[in-house]
């Protein structure tokens, strides 16, 4: 099992890197060149989403990003150290209307990457939270001499 790690300033511009750093293992563990296009929106959708849940609370600590080639299938996990509330709760001092934005827009990016990937689980907890997305991956085929 093959594993990159790759750890960013929860910074917008440093999105497009990860993208495509993960497009280039992805490609490289034998994942079907018609989808990446989609892992990488996918994955940006996921390191923005990071991105923006790190600034809302101004956290420093980086995104973190780890790519992992197994046997059949080829796994990518961004994940955050924001902490994530249940639905109805508020951040202690948050107002209605900023936790309202902030739940619309983190459910339009959970959208966003389950029509984009087939195999999503996402975890949340107080100390942060992830996405593990995973795709199959094919075998590179033998050339005979």
């Amino acid at each position: 099992m093959a594993t990159v790690e790759l750890r960013f300033s929860a910074l917008p511009e440093h999105v497009r890197t990860a993208r495509l750093v993960a497009a280039a293992v992805a490609r490289r563990a034998g994942v079907d060149e018609a989808v990446l296009d989609e892992l990488r929106l996918a994955v940006g959708e996921a390191c923005t989403r990071a991105v923006g849940l790190h600034q809302s609370v101004g956290i420093t600590a980086p995104v973190k990003v780890v790519l992992i080639e197994e046997e059949k299938q080829f796994s990518i996990e961004v994940g955050d150290e924001a902490p994530h509330h249940a639905p109805g709760d508020r951040a202690p001092g948050a107002a209605d209307e900023d936790s309202d934005v902030e739940t619309e827009e983190d459910e339009m990016g959970l959208a966003v990457i389950s029509g984009l990937v087939d195999d999503v689980e996402v975890t949340a907890g107080e100390h942060g939270g992830s996405i593990r997305m995973t795709w199959p991956t094919t075998p590179p085929i033998a050339v005979l001499p």
